[in-house]
């Protein structure tokens, strides 16, 4: 079924938005090929396809090209019947093109339609890749262009990757190539291109010595047919003395022919036109899907390095609270100012008399924390300080162990190395001083969450009697503990071995209010490292930012491939489909 060519035009421009400037990043596997491909793909269509489109009455562009010394130029010079470009024996010859046109076809040329980022240069020779030389010739027919290329396999890089857009941008090619040369492997890489693509085309075996010319032809026929190129028409042209520069008319005549019915035959013309605009757009469907599958690829490696990091500072916090609930941080520093604060007897006390309320009015709320009390407080900040800053570091290394294991993430940790540069292998510098301002806001927030619930009717008489700082210090030691309370072996480990800590235990945890306490201000604490964890993550996330993720050009591709790739344009440009204009 035809489709209509406004919808297979606007399909082929969503192509070509979607292809210009692609963040394809190198280290993404398949990255370089899919960026080279790009780059062909938006010359294909800035070249032939986008102005086929736009015009299906256009000339059609018959593009000679071939390999180094083949005898290109000869050729075209041979057929328009005048040196329109400049034959050699140095090499290379072509460092430009030549396109020769009928004077009714200039208007359609000068305009740029075709080639359009080539100047044209209408007198003198036209100079390197960014030019090509238009020359109008009565010896063509309306309704065909002739374009000598440079070598497909030229010494120049500039001359190889202009024969190849030039090739892209043509209608029909005539391939040449030499006796000497018809078995090399790069000819054969454009051929089967053209085989891809569904370009007509005619190869023409030159300087074929006149003893060979069964046995060369039979010969390159055979390797024809086994690429799927068996309906390729062969012209043969034997060395031979040449008529001023030029070969003689009767050595050309079947490819004067093919042209000329090109010319004259409509519907021959028109039937290769669509031949070769439907492969090309079958063949850009095809790689706009591989295009897309690399912008996919890489959105998918963006996408684990991100996870990279999420799981090694969930982990990180994991292990935190693992810290919290096992008891592992009642030790040292804090075991020490926990039990000197048990020493004084003032809990037990207060415990005992009911007077911390009191107390707590007329001394502690106008001279601050007690001495025993403040230097708990500061153990707690140092412990947690420490250990938010081992278990940030630990996360740290995982994140760069797993980056340092994929391509896109050690080019990014490379590229995170140099002088100056922050390094990503271990906490940031100022995560020390964040996370002690955070347990010291955390702290006082205990301070503040115990005063609004002593404020509370529900409040018990035991937890009243502790007074605001002490039961804030009970609460900070059972945060520490498993469950939001202590028992048995930890009860031991928080009370030491005195029995007056035994006896502040038995006194306070059966407080139903406390062990509340104690349980919200170990998830208010979790969070508070979280929110630091988030934090470091970040610097990670500022690399991949350096990474762009193109979804939307991936999903346009798609979506426009689907319309290209059953490309069927019908009778758009004229009556029949039986021909495509072989040489006879």
């Amino acid at each position: 079924m035809a489709t209509d060519v406004a919808t297979l035009a606007e399909a082929a421009a969503a192509v070509r938005s979607s292809l210009d400037q692609l963040p394809l990043e190198p280290a993404v596997a398949g990255a370089d090929a899919a960026a080279r491909d790009a780059e062909a793909m938006v010359r294909q269509l800035d070249d032939h396809v986008l102005p086929r489109l736009a015009n299906l009455d256009a000339p059609a562009l018959v593009v000679v090209g071939g390999s180094t010394g083949s005898g290109k130029s000869l050729l075209t010079n041979s057929l328009v019947g005048a040196e329109v470009t400049r034959p050699g024996y140095l090499r290379p010859t072509t460092t430009a093109p030549v396109l020769v046109h009928a004077p009714s076809d200039a208007a359609w040329f000068q305009a740029r339609h075709v080639l359009p980022s080539l100047a044209r240069v209408l007198e003198g020779e036209a100079h390197g890749r960014a030019e090509m030389r238009l020359v109008t010739s009565t010896a063509l027919p309306a309704g065909v262009a002739l374009l000598d290329s440079p070598d497909i396999d030229s010494v120049s890089v500039a001359n190889r990757s202009l024969a190849t857009e030039l090739l892209a941008a043509a209608d029909l090619w005539i391939f040449v190539t030499s006796a000497a040369r018809y078995a090399d492997a790069i000819p054969w890489g454009f051929l089967t291109t053209a085989r891809r693509r569904g370009t007509p085309m005619v190869v023409v075996l030159n300087r074929v010595p006149p003893a060979g010319t069964a046995a060369l032809t039979e010969h390159l026929a055979q390797m024809l047919a086994e690429q799927h190129l068996g309906e390729t028409p062969i012209v043969c042209v034997v060395e031979q003395d040449h008529v001023d520069g030029r070969l003689p008319l009767d050595a050309v005549v079947p490819l004067r022919a093919w042209l000329d019915r090109l010319g004259s035959d409509r519907q021959v013309r028109d039937a290769a036109i669509r031949r070769s605009l439907e492969g090309s757009l079958a063949d850009l469907a095809a790689r706009s899907v591989t295009v897309a599958d690399a912008l996919d690829r890489q959105t998918a490696a963006v996408d684990q390095l991100r996870r990279d990091v999420r799981e090694a500072y969930a982990d990180a916090l994991r292990q935190v609270r693992g810290d919290l609930e096992s008891g592992a941080l009642l030790r040292g520093e804090v075991l020490a100012r926990w039990e000197e604060l048990l020493g004084t007897g003032e809990l037990v006390r207060r415990l005992r008399t009911g007077l911390g309320r009191v107390r707590d009015r007329a001394t502690t709320w106008i001279t601050g924390r007690g001495r025993a009390e403040a230097e708990l407080t500061d153990a707690v900040e140092n412990v947690l300080q420490t250990l938010i800053r081992a278990r940030g570091d630990a996360a740290a290394a995982a994140v760069v162990a797993r980056w340092q294991a994929r391509p896109l993430g050690d080019e990014l940790l490379a590229d995170d190395t140099g002088p100056g540069a922050r390094s990503l292998e271990r906490s940031s510098p100022g995560l020390d001083e964040a996370a002690g301002a955070a347990v010291r806001a955390w702290q006082g927030e205990l301070l503040d969450l115990v005063r609004d619930v002593g404020g509370q009717r529900k409040a018990t008489a035991r937890f009243l009697s502790l007074g605001v700082n002490s039961a804030a210090a009970v609460v900070m030691v059972l945060v520490f503990a498993h469950t939001g309370g202590l028992t048995g072996a930890e009860a031991a480990v928080a009370g030491g071995a005195s029995a007056v800590g035994h006896t502040l235990l038995e006194a306070v945890l059966g407080d139903q209010t406390i062990r509340r306490l104690a349980v919200q201000a170990r998830e208010s604490l979790v969070r508070t490292v979280a929110a630091l964890y988030d934090a470091e993550a970040e610097r990670y996330n500022t690399a991949l930012a350096r990474v762009e993720v193109d979804t939307a050009s991936s999903a346009a591709l798609r979506r426009a491939a689907d319309v290209l790739a059953t490309a069927a344009i019908g009778d758009a440009v004229g009556g029949g489909t039986s021909s495509d204009g072989g040489a006879g």
